[in-house]
Parts: C-alpha cells; structure tokens; sequence
C-alpha cells in the first residue's frame, strides 16, 4: 500500500463510524457542547496518535498495539492488549454494522417510502429477532477481503472519497438551517457532560491505528505509517467537529433524545429542510460509506489475529493464507461470523461502550510501550519520534484513563468479565504454545 492508501485505509477504518452512528446518543449527554466532546476525544487520540507514529516506524509489523506491547512489555502485557484489540476491532465493527442497518432503513423509507419490518431490522431489546441488515454488510465486507488485500484497499479509497463528500455535503445542507438559539444554552451539563460525551465518541475515534496493521503491507512502512495515522487523525477530527456544530445549529439539542434513532444525521437534515431528498442522498452515502468502516476494521481484526498466531498466542488457523491469493481465508470466516452474530442480536449502545473502554485500555498501553522502549532499545533506529518525550506518552497514557473513568460501571464490568476470560484462555492455551515457550524448551530451560 501507498502512503495515500494508507492514510486513507486509518480514514476509512475511522471516519464514519461514530459521527454517523453515535452523535445521536452523545448530544443528549452534553447538548451542543457536543463538539468540544469531540475535541477533547481528538486530544486524547492525537497523544496515542503520536505514540502509535513513533512505535509504527520502529517496528513496522502487522498486529498493531499487539505487536508493539509484544516488543516492548512482554507476552502477558501483548496478550492482554491484543485481547482489548479484539474487543476493540470485533465490537465497533458490529456497532457499526448495526448503525449500517439503520441508514439503510433510512433510504428505504426517503426512495421508496418502505421500512425493514422491525423484527429483523432490530436486535432483540429493541423490537425485534435478529438484525438481518447488520448481518448483510459483514458479509460483504468478508467477501471483499476474501479477494486480496489490495482490491480491498482500491475499493476503501473510492468508498473514503464518498464518504468525506456525503459528510461535506451534509455540513453545506445543514448549515442552511443555522439557528444561533440552539447554541445558547451551549453546555447544559457542564463539564460532566462534556467528559462523558468525551467518552462517548471517543468511538468515533477507533481506526486511526488501522494503518498499523498493515505494517507488512506497506511499501515504504518506516516513513509512511507515521505520516497516515497522524494525516487520518488530522482528517477525520476537521470532519468530526464541523459536522458536529452544523448538526447541534440545525436541529435543537433535545431532539436528538426524543428521535431514538441511530441515524441521527438524517433526522438532522428532515428537520431542517423539511423535504426528503437530501437525508435520503446522505442515508445512500451512509450506507456506503459506514460500509467501508467495516471492510478496514474486519482487515485490522484479521490481522491482529494472524501476528497472535505467528506468536503461538491464538490457534495456528489464524495465521493459515491461501497459496493463490494470500489471503487468510479461515481466520476472516471465523471473524465474519463472529462478527455477524454480535451485531445481530446485541443493541448499539452497550457495543459503542464497550468497544470504547478496550480501546482507551490499548492506546494506554502503547503509551506506556513508548517509553519503555526510549529506556531498553534508544540505539534502536525510529523514522518518527513523538515530541515532547516524556511528557507526551504520559499525557496519552492520562487522557486515556481519564476517560474509562468516565464510562458507566456495566462498561467496566463487562471489561473486566473479558479481562478475566482473556487471562484464564492465555494461561490455558496461549502460554503453552507461544513462541516463547517453545524457544525456552529448545534451549533446555525450564
């Protein structure tokens, strides 16, 4: 992949996934401070960011943070964030998938004045059996992958290009209906809000990081992952903030509540111009667009799996690839379909919290890796390195805490229940058979 493919494989992994899916359910917590949410989620990934820049052009592998905890903080830290990774990647791609179903919908009922009967449009909780929709874009998502890594990455920057005009094209509509007074009682919760908003749309956050898994799928991987996750950050949170403000100008933060559904954009647009036409072309864009959000997340899930494999941490079928394509056909099968069942029977908002806690969790780690790394390997040779040492992976480290602090205590019990299973499956299985432990029994040791 080009530095161009890159960046835009961390934009499309990224952009999409929380402004169209989550905006609905983070105003209602802040109210149009909203965007200073939006903000301070943009901080707290710009310090990870930078740590990730530093990390990708020293050690430029597949498996993400995984491989960069494996490197720096041992097999029991890399296993625990690589477990956080598969919650991160696996989660926020069924959300995602979910919110896919909901702007399909959204089209069907602006072109064709249809509606998905609810009891397969909804997960159960919500209405509904299954959420055949949600299913559908995961597989095909996998199908896509199932071709090879670079006709995914033709098709994400084709679908990234699409997405930024229906986002610009949502800000130019919306921005029509600018009303001053929905901005006049503009933190209405005060900075409790702001901070669990914060944590809310931290979720549209998740992605940035996807150019690096592609570590060993980059043509100049030392110079170029640096320069795409700090260039797909720098895009996605302009985008973020202006859709954020035309959205809470044009229609009254209290509505956001009342409307209930997760393609809240849409909704946006139906209020301000009164005519259908212009949520149905961004409900159209959405549903391409969010699409996209699940062909690069599945990529990076797939990937992640395959560098655990490599390090005997997970079954050696993840790391199996097909002799034509190259592809790793059984571990993208496997994912998909774990992938589709989440998505069909477990509601958005308890996917967006838990993906974002996993998350948080990772990026800290990579922080942390940062230095530990400054300390043991300082000889070792880095394209990139993050200003402002140590005070940065530091602040990174802090924010990241800070806002896991601020999600509510089901988030942290589900984490901790998937901490625990995680732990209990690597002293069972993944300690066996890593690498690690292989290398120690050739060489006689105990």
């Amino acid at each position: 992949m080009s530095l161009l493919q890159l960046t835009f494989f961390s934009v499309g992994a990224t952009l999409g996934t929380g402004i169209f899916v989550v905006l609905g359910e983070a105003v209602p917590l802040a109210g149009p401070a909203v965007v200073l949410a939006f903000v301070l989620a943009a901080v707290t990934a710009l310090f990870s960011a930078l740590s990730y820049a530093e990390l990708a052009g020293t050690i430029p592998v597949s498996g993400s943070s995984y491989s960069y905890a494996y490197a720096t903080l041992g097999e029991l830290v890399a296993w625990i964030c690589g477990w956080c990774l598969l919650l991160e990647y696996a989660v926020s791609v069924s959300a995602v998938a979910v919110g896919w179903g909901s702007y399909l919908n959204a089209f069907f009922d602006a072109a064709l004045g249809v509606t998905i009967p609810a009891r397969i449009a909804n997960p159960p909780g919500e209405g509904g059996l299954v959420n055949v929709p949600a299913v559908v874009v995961v597989l095909i998502a996998a199908l896509l992958l199932l071709r090879g890594t670079s006709e995914s990455a033709a098709a994400n920057t084709v679908m990234v290009f699409l997405k930024i005009a229906v986002l610009l094209f949502f800000c130019a509509v919306a921005f029509t209906a600018f009303k001053a007074g929905n901005l006049s009682a503009f933190a209405p919760m005060g900075w409790a809000g702001i901070s669990a908003a914060g944590g809310k749309v931290f979720f549209s956050y998740i992605g940035f990081d996807a150019a690096s898994t592609a570590g060993e799928e980059a043509k100049d991987p030392r110079r170029d992952l640096p320069l795409a996750i700090v260039l797909s950050l720098a895009i996605v949170t302009v985008l973020y903030v202006l859709v954020g403000l035309a959205a809470v100008a044009a229609m009254h933060w209290e509505r956001f509540a009342l409307s209930g559904s997760e393609a809240s954009l849409a909704e946006v647009l139906d209020v301000a111009t009164g005519r259908s036409w212009p949520s149905m072309v961004l409900a159209l864009g959405a549903v391409i667009a969010i699409a996209s959000v699940v062909l690069t997340v599945m990529y990076g899930q797939t990937r992640i799996l395959f560098a655990m494999a490599r390090d005997g941490l997970v079954p050696e079928v993840f790391q199996r690839v097909s002799p034509g394509r190259r592809v790793p056909v059984a571990n993208t099968v496997i994912v998909a379909v774990f992938i589709g069942v989440l998505a069909a029977v477990i509601p958005l908002g308890r996917l967006v919290d838990a993906t974002s806690i996993g998350t948080l969790f990772a990026f800290a780690l990579v922080g942390v890796g940062v230095i530990v790394l400054r300390r043991t390997r300082p000889e070792l040779p880095r394209s990139f390195r993050t200003p402002l040492f140590p005070v940065t992976p530091l602040l990174g480290v802090g924010f990241c805490l800070y806002l896991m602090v601020g999600l509510g205590g089901v988030t942290w019990a589900v984490f901790a229940l998937w901490c625990a299973v995680g732990l209990a499956a690597y002293f069972l299985y993944g300690r066996r058979h890593s690498r690690l432990a292989g290398e120690s029994a050739g060489r006689g040791m105990p």
